[in-house]
């Protein structure tokens, strides 16, 4: 265990080109009691944060919520409608039409989406603040920007799916190449594919979605397969790399450095835009992923440090999932904001006994974690060939290794050649 007298983390000078987006509105954003998405994680991030003195003097932006032009940018009128209408009340007619077993319109009011009070406003806020820190970039105001509570990534033109009501990646991405730009990447680690981007984007060659996930025949939404690769003038502009359940974070590393620079390298982004939802961790209720803090700490450096090679360092992060509300998402997230700020924590560090006595009185029967990271050395061995650190016991790992590699190889074989690259040539 590391002591408790672990110095804090540095400060920044206030007018950093960092910026952190957040408003207490995001915890509005509350499905029901007993939803897995609670918006206690966001609070719990924000009070770990705070609580080890991560974001003082960093610039914190307040935003505004999405207005309807912003949301029609991608979703429907008819849709903006309905979840405006939804929010409103009266419920009974969605009510009516479940118990009927008919499809809940625009997918609202079903068991994945239910109807909550205020839903417009809620998700708008959560829009908002991932638009807002596309401005704040774009402006030139912060070079990083990090948000929170954004990465509904599900969310489709006209239809609430898998938590998400409005698509605020999608909607940041369009606004940005109305402003100034013309080569997105948008980089999905969340252990369920972000099928709402990639469908938002799908034609669009100046928009280039990466997606890692758990493979879609054993995870829900079912999509995501290496051969969606895009269409017409975006073919090779859509790429999808499916890992199997069990995935440690030595293999998920591997994938991720197999595909994701040289993708980069050929796409030569002007802004790189991240979904960094954590439910690829090991204790995640929703997903069957094994990785810990610790690899998904390594996932937001390596994307941080393609940002800086590749992006003129413009780097915009977003949340996402995460159902692990209490041992997984705030260290995790914490980490994020920490990424963004240039202000790396050590995984080794303890967490905070102002945070841990905090958080025992609102969940008494939660074993604590006492630092911020879960003990993994985040190594791996480097798809093509030596320069990679082998962990402990890796020949045990050997299938392991083999099935990613599998999937690495139809990943490149589909989409490398679309981007100019040679599938086979290690260098790329």
């Amino acid at each position: 265990m590391a002591s408790t007298s672990s110095p804090p983390v540095g400060h920044a000078h206030p007018n950093s080109d960092r910026a952190v987006v957040w408003s207490p509105d995001y915890l509005s954003y509350r499905w029901s009691a007993d939803h897995p998405m609670n918006p206690t994680r966001l609070e719990l991030t924000m009070n770990l944060a705070r609580s080890l003195g991560l974001i003082e003097g960093a610039e914190l932006v307040r935003p505004a919520a999405a207005t309807d032009a912003d949301l029609l940018r991608i979703h429907t009128p008819a849709y903006v409608a309905a979840v405006k209408a939804a929010g409103a009340g009266p419920l009974q007619g969605l009510a009516d039409a479940r118990a009927d077993g008919d499809v809940a319109p625009h997918g609202l009011g079903t068991e994945d989406n239910p109807i909550f009070p205020r839903m417009h406003e809620a998700s708008a806020i959560l829009a908002g603040g991932t638009l807002t820190a596309a401005k704040e970039i774009a402006s030139g105001r912060a070079r990083r920007a990090v948000s929170i509570g954004g990465g509904m990534h599900h969310a489709m033109s006209d239809w609430a799916s898998g938590f998400c009501v409005y698509n605020d990646a999608a909607i940041a991405i369009s606004w940005l190449l109305d402003n100034g730009f013309d080569r997105i990447a948008y980089i999905d680690v969340d252990a369920h594919h972000g099928d709402g981007v990639q469908h938002a984007f799908l034609g669009d060659p100046r928009v280039l979605t990466v997606s890692i996930h758990q493979h879609p025949a054993t995870l829900w939404p079912n999509t995501g397969w290496s051969s969606e690769v895009g269409s017409g003038a975006a073919e090779g502009a859509t790429i999808n790399l499916p890992v199997l359940p069990g995935t440690v974070d030595s293999v998920w590393l591997r994938g991720f450095h197999a595909v994701v620079p040289a993708a980069m390298a050929a796409f030569k982004p002007q802004i790189v835009i991240s979904q960094c939802g954590v439910d690829s961790h090991r204790e995640d209720p929703l997903a069957d992923l094994s990785l810990t803090v610790d690899g998904q700490r390594a996932a937001f450096l390596a994307m941080r440090q393609l940002a800086d090679r590749y992006a003129e360092g413009r780097w915009l992060a977003v949340g996402g999932g995460g159902y692990g509300l209490v041992r997984v998402v705030p260290r995790a997230w914490t980490h994020l904001i920490a990424a963004a700020l240039d202000r790396d924590i050590d995984p080794a560090l303890a967490v905070p006994q102002s945070w841990r006595d905090r958080v025992s009185t609102l969940a008494p029967s939660v074993e604590l974690p006492e630092t911020m990271g879960d003990g993994s050395e985040a190594t791996y061995l480097s798809w093509d060939g030596p320069g990679g650190t082998p962990e402990t016991g890796v020949e045990s790992m050997d299938r392991a290794l083999v099935r990613v590699d599998s999937a690495i190889a139809a990943t490149r074989r589909a989409a490398f050649p679309l981007l100019g690259l040679d599938p086979e040539d290690p260098r790329d």
